[in-house]
């Protein structure tokens, strides 16, 4: 797969498709669109386009979706201004973060062991579980130091890696945090944006043109999480992840070919 990843990439580079006017707004709003979709959002990326930069609300969709979407383009900012200034994670980073994703779609939550907002990037104070398997997340009082090893463990990796050039390893490792952030599950809301928008903010950091999940491979993007994890198994949902990326960047590049052979026939047709 490695060798399929690097002559998938070779291609969308020498073609220059990155380096497209506006590519990375588009490819953004694209990213904030598939992400709220996995997750109810039945807004458009055209809409968002609109929402975005002219302000022009969608017809036709709650208030709750518009607002889920808004704030992830915000978060998407902020996770991107961490990423230029190569900032350090942390706990606090992780909480601002989650309160962005959740800025106008949070929730406060009174328990018997306190009151937390998921608003504010809090991390839970109750336990979760994680399916009809009678499986649950890590209890909530091993939350913070499972964060604190796994900010420990990105931060020295990431800095090893922003030395090298392989590509392929850069990704499984932004695959693998993804992964490992949603396995330790720190909020009660919003894990699966938070954790999507934490991967795209280390490739962007690391160079790579960003992965994202399709709404129409929701419950592969699942399956593949639960088998990783139940199983042990990290590259199961790495493969999953790389496999869909590679896909996702030859059907980009067989989308970009066509729209140059119609500029090219058009060209010949004014002629």
């Amino acid at each position: 797969m490695g060798k399929k990843l690097m002559e998938t990439l070779s291609e969308h580079g020498r073609l220059g498709i990155a380096q497209q006017f506006d590519y990375s707004k588009f490819l953004l709003y694209s990213l904030i669109t598939q992400s709220t979709a996995i997750e109810g959002s039945t807004v458009t990326e055209v809409e968002n386009q609109l929402l975005f930069d002219e302000g022009i609300k969608p017809k036709k969709r709650s208030l709750s979706e518009v607002m889920m979407n808004l704030d992830l383009h915000n978060a998407f900012q902020l996770s991107i201004q961490f990423a230029n200034q190569h900032t350090d994670y942390s706990l606090a980073m992780l909480r601002e973060l989650s309160s962005a994703v959740l800025k106008n779609t949070g929730s406060r939550y009174n328990t018997a062991l306190g009151t937390f907002d998921s608003s504010k990037g809090d991390f839970r104070k109750v336990n979760v579980s994680a399916g009809s398997s009678g499986r649950s997340y890590i209890n909530y009082t091993k939350v913070e130091d499972r964060l604190k090893k796994w900010c420990s463990e990105v931060n020295e990796k990431r800095n090893e890696l922003l030395k090298s050039r392989e590509s392929y390893d850069k990704y499984l490792f932004t695959f693998e945090s993804h992964l490992e952030l949603l396995t330790i599950h720190p909020w009660v809301d919003g894990n699966g944006r938070t954790a999507r928008l934490v991967m795209n903010q280390l490739q962007f950091e690391l160079g790579l043109v960003p992965a994202k999940i399709l709404k129409e491979d929701k419950a592969e993007y699942i399956d593949a999480l639960i088998k990783a994890r139940e199983g042990h198994d990290p590259k199961v949902f790495s493969f999953f992840v790389m496999a869909s990326h590679i896909r996702n960047l030859q059907a980009e590049t067989r989308e970009f070919k066509k729209s140059q052979e119609v500029s090219d026939d058009e060209m010949f047709s004014l002629d």
